[in-house]
């Protein structure tokens, strides 16, 4: 079952090499988003796919924890926590990011996102989740520098017609980082399907009513089988899947490998245009490429330990 821990058995659970292995594969699925994200919004609106995706993921996750066990919690302040990391990861997350693509463009919405890793990394030093190095910084640097000569900031237009989007973009990034930075404990505490399974059914309380009242305002009957479609793949892949393969990894590594793979996703989208948009290929993607994954694995990489004299 690919949302089983098992989906990673041939591989150790402690090793290092899974967790990694399955944040490039969030960084693919939330990669594709952009790609049904825009056939799916030729019918529906915004908040509708974001219904959709919390909704369907919810229900999902429901269904998968009870066949594996039972949704309670130990204690009841959890759910207070949960529900309080939804409102942040979940409902907040993807209503800022869907509302401010609309007034913004998509390259400035890239650039603003090079702020996700450092505000996580911050705010996961601030509550003891992360131990901020040199090497880290570093490495942080260097990726972002990678993904700037991918987007060119020379050629984006921050404007006071965009400037409600990009802050809305900006509200965006600083709360997915919150989330990845202060979720962790709960996370590796109850497991990555029960916490996720948490997340999207309290953020389906707020997502979900929000995207029927849009839905209420279409005529289904003309919906193309094709346009369902779209909206199953952005709930299948860049929803259920990363999420949880998203929490699976946080569970076992700091938040700041988790964040830094962010910098990916500009890469990914390039490099999916050119595949199915037909964009022009050119040098600058692959040199931005060379330093994000140079960034990434500095960050990534576990200083050696200290050798003590006996």
């Amino acid at each position: 079952m690919l949302l089983d821990n098992g989906c990673f058995m041939s591989l150790n659970k402690n090793s290092g090499f899974a967790p990694h292995l399955a944040l490039l594969g969030v960084q693919l699925f939330f990669g594709s988003a952009p790609v049904f994200g825009k056939f799916a919004l030729q019918t529906f609106s915004p908040y509708s796919i974001v219904g959709f995706r919390v909704g369907g993921a919810a229900l999902a996750f429901y269904i998968l924890q009870r066949l594996r066990g039972n949704l309670e919690l130990e204690n009841t302040k959890d759910y207070l926590y949960f529900a309080g990391f939804a409102l942040i990861g979940i409902v907040c997350n993807q209503l800022f990011y869907f509302t401010g693509l609309s007034l913004t463009s998509a390259t400035n919405a890239s650039l603003i996102a090079v702020m996700i890793p450092v505000f996580a990394i911050l705010i996961s030093t601030l509550f003891g989740n992360d131990k901020l190095t040199w090497q880290k910084i570093f490495g942080i640097v260097v990726a972002a520098i990678g993904v700037m000569i991918l987007i060119n900031p020379f050629k984006t237009e921050f404007s006071s017609f965009t400037l409600f989007g990009d802050l809305l973009i900006l509200f965006n990034s600083l709360s997915y980082a919150f989330y990845v930075a202060v979720s962790k404990k709960f996370i590796s505490k109850y497991g990555a399907l029960k916490s996720i399974a948490w997340l999207f059914i309290f953020g389906s309380l707020i997502n979900v009513p929000i995207g029927l009242y849009f839905l209420g305002q279409m005529n289904l009957s003309e919906v193309s089988g094709f346009s369902w479609l779209m909206v199953a793949c952005l709930v299948l892949f860049p929803t259920i899947l990363a999420y949880f393969w998203n929490a699976w990894a946080l569970a076992r590594v700091e938040p700041s490998v988790v964040v830094v793979y962010v910098y990916l996703q500009p890469l990914i989208g390039f490099l999916s245009a050119v595949i199915f948009l037909g964009e022009h290929f050119s040098i600058r993607p692959v040199i931005s490429a060379i330093l994000i994954f140079i960034g990434v694995f500095l960050v990534t990489r576990k200083s050696n330990p200290p050798i003590h004299k006996t």
